[in-house]
């Protein structure tokens, strides 16, 4: 992948339904250069598809946080179907080091932030948590958090 093939993924993650004639016209290369470039990363896996974006995924929640998880035992697919009813969980990602999983939260408030929190911490299976709320988001490849990257 080079230089020009990041800047095509970077301009489809903000718009993947961008014409191939705007594209090629952003790229400063040719329609039939652009049409090459996506087959080849769709047939080479680096794109795997497209998808629609809505409004709730693009609006981040006023108190975003994340959540470091230690789980007990062999508990951690118990924990994870739990955390995934969580409306205000975000993703799940599993890790290595001290903690088990990270969850990304975001909530409305600080108090609907601290009884997500305080639900969380009565799944069984959970040993300990610690949390960090997210302060800023100075970059970000989801759609509406961080600045957009330029054409």
């Amino acid at each position: 992948m080079d230089a020009l093939d990041r800047r095509l993924i970077t301009l489809l993650r903000h718009d993947g339904r961008r014409g191939v004639s705007d594209l090629a016209l952003a790229l400063g290369v040719s329609r039939a250069t652009v049409r090459a470039r996506m087959e080849r990363l769709e047939k080479a896996g680096e794109i795997v598809g497209y998808t629609v974006i809505l409004r709730a995924d693009a609006v981040s929640a006023p108190v975003r946080g994340i959540t470091l998880i230690e789980v007990e035992g062999r508990a951690k697919d118990r924990v994870v179907a739990s955390l995934t009813g969580f409306a205000e969980v975000t993703a799940i990602h599993t890790t290595s080091g001290k903690w088990d999983l990270v969850a990304e939260l975001g909530a409305d408030g600080l108090t609907a932030l601290d009884d997500v929190l305080t639900r969380m911490r009565l799944i069984p299976g959970i040993a300990a948590s610690e949390t960090h709320l997210l302060l800023a988001t100075p970059r970000s490849s989801r759609a509406g958090l961080g600045p957009r990257e330029p054409a």
